[in-house]
């Protein structure tokens, strides 16, 4: 599936007319992120066995905010991908290096 493609068919669950929609997507994407953040630190710090299925769905759920609050401020998701994909190479035209990473361009 493209990703453009993801974002059209996510939208059918976004709530019409709703004046509040952006302020409710954007706390879904802090909220959906901190169970994917809960995930990886019950993995990496509590021992707990990493539950894949249940991280794809968390992730999933990041993206299903990610997409509607884009849609809602009519930016796609194929250009925040480039925009950010370009600028990560500005950032590091060799890879990530740690000297680069404290001593950011942009």
């Amino acid at each position: 599936m493209e990703i453009n493609e993801f974002q059209e068919l996510s939208t059918r669950t976004m709530p019409e007319g709703d004046k509040n929609g952006k302020a409710n997507y954007a706390l879904g994407v802090t909220g959906e992120g901190g169970e994917v953040a809960d995930i990886i630190k019950k993995h990496l710090f509590h021992g707990h066995e990493l539950n894949r299925e249940k991280l794809i769905e968390e992730l999933g759920d990041v993206m299903h905010y990610v997409s509607g609050l884009a849609k809602m401020f009519d930016i796609s998701l194929e250009e925040i991908t480039e925009y950010n994909l370009n600028k990560l190479k500005d950032r590091y035209p060799e890879g990530f290096s740690k000297e680069r990473s404290i001593n950011r361009v942009r």
